[in-house]
């Protein structure tokens, strides 16, 4: 019951985090309007809920129906077990046309990012994706590539756009130091 209970939770959660952001929440819950509004003309709000209802619904019982077919065990002990319900989660999440989280996280970074120009907004929209998503960055490393970009806009003297190959290069290579102090260093 659990499960099912969860994989609504992840459903629901696909079309209302989308209407959560404060920041750009309106364009995406348009996008999705747009989406599954027929092409034929404009939809009233009762039929706009009413499609996405029947789509949630539909995910849901394509979900069900995976479920009551596959077997799973749950034993967190047993590593045979645990693949077998990763895999069994995969397919039900291929089956229903849900996101994985990782998936879900690359989405929104794609959206939300889409058309920033320069470098210290990009990193700080990133910044405001992880914390909207609950994600915590135990190791500090935000602040590390703050300080790396600090370092690069400072030596060509003006702000870092996205465009710039060379000097995007520039900031790459002190985020490779980075990441080779942290590999070293754990």
């Amino acid at each position: 019951m659990a499960l099912v209970a969860r994989l609504f939770s992840r459903s629901r959660q696909l079309y209302s985090a989308q209407a959560a952001w404060t920041s750009g929440g309106v364009s995406q819950v348009r996008l999705y309007a747009k989406e599954a509004a027929p092409a034929d003309g404009p939809v009233n709000g009762d039929d706009l809920l009413k499609g996405i209802f029947f789509d949630v619904k539909k995910k849901f019982e394509t979900a069900i129906g995976v479920l009551k077919k596959e077997k799973i065990t749950i034993d967190p002990d047993d590593s045979a077990a645990v693949s077998r319900y990763a895999q069994v989660m995969k397919i039900v999440r291929q089956k229903a046309g849900l996101l994985s989280d990782s998936e879900r996280i690359k989405y929104t970074i794609e959206t939300f990012t889409k058309g920033i120009p320069d470098a210290r907004t990009y990193l700080n929209t990133l910044q405001e994706i992880r914390i909207k998503n609950g994600l915590i960055d135990y190791l500090g490393i935000e602040p590390m590539m703050i300080e790396a970009l600090e370092k690069v806009e400072k030596e060509i003297k003006k702000p870092l756009l996205r465009s710039d190959k060379k000097n995007m290069g520039l900031l790459l290579a002190e985020f490779e130091k980075i990441n080779k102090k942290y590999v070293s260093s754990s």
